[in-house]
């Protein structure tokens, strides 16, 4: 079972949709019982670094997944504002501590060139520059969702590497990966079937290859919200243009 970390912020819906898609049972919860039970952890992001870092804090999450992630090696996916989080600090609206999960920075891009606006929004192709679990499958130059202020910028970390880019007048930082920590810049819950596959690979770090390629039962029951009392989530349809600002 994956989790999706819940800290009162984050496209948590669209993600859920997106893995009731590839038939991956998931439940939304910020339950520390709930997270050390899970088998993998999606931590989602939308908003502002600072808030959203405050956020997880005052959930007492940060502890939790450092001890699932870090020391326990549980495989993890950042999306979006859920990568930034790994840097150690973000430059955005002032200075904030981050997880510090990587030796990185989290800068705003500044292009210099009026005809790439910031925010970043919108589709995108990337560079695949390392061999990945996530991109299995995937075209040399596939084309993904962004959207965001801020990028990371990869620091000398030896066990870290980018595993793709993008060019939006500067190169930026798409995914990156540490041992078990996987994180896109990009939303693959919004990236199409492109994106549906990329989270399919995700599976395969938990299940192994045969095991993912089975579609299991993505009814309420076990599309749900645990912690305390579990609540289904609804059946909400799945929109690949769902957009929010964020990172």
């Amino acid at each position: 079972m994956i989790v999706v970390i819940d800290y009162e912020a984050g496209n948590l819906r669209s993600v859920m949709n997106a893995l009731a898609a590839i038939g991956q049972p998931a439940v939304i919860s910020g339950d520390p019982q709930v997270i050390g039970a899970a088998s993998a952890i999606i931590l989602p992001g939308v908003g502002a670094f600072g808030d959203c870092m405050a956020s997880l804090r005052r959930q007492n999450l940060v502890e939790v997944l450092t001890q699932q992630v870090v020391v326990e090696k549980k495989p993890f996916l950042g999306i979006c504002l859920g990568l930034q989080f790994l840097a150690e600090r973000s430059l955005e609206h002032g200075e904030h501590q981050g997880l510090g999960w990587v030796k990185a920075t989290v800068k705003k891009i500044e292009t210099g060139d009026r005809q790439y606006r910031v925010p970043h929004i919108g589709w995108n192709t990337i560079e695949l520059k390392e061999s990945s679990p996530l991109f299995k499958g995937i075209a040399e130059e596939p084309v993904v969702y962004f959207v965001h202020s801020y990028h990371l910028v990869l620091e000398d970390d030896p066990e870290a590497v980018v595993t793709s880019t993008c060019m939006h007048g500067i190169e930026i930082t798409a995914s990156i990966q540490k041992n078990n920590i996987h994180a896109v810049q990009f939303h693959p819950e919004k990236s199409q079937q492109c994106g549906l596959k990329i989270l399919e690979n995700f599976a395969t770090l938990i299940h192994g290859e045969d095991h993912a390629e089975e579609k299991t039962d993505s009814s309420p029951d076990h599309q749900g919200r645990a912690g305390g009392s579990e609540r289904p989530v609804q059946a909400y349809q799945y929109h690949s243009l769902h957009a929010g600002h964020g990172g």
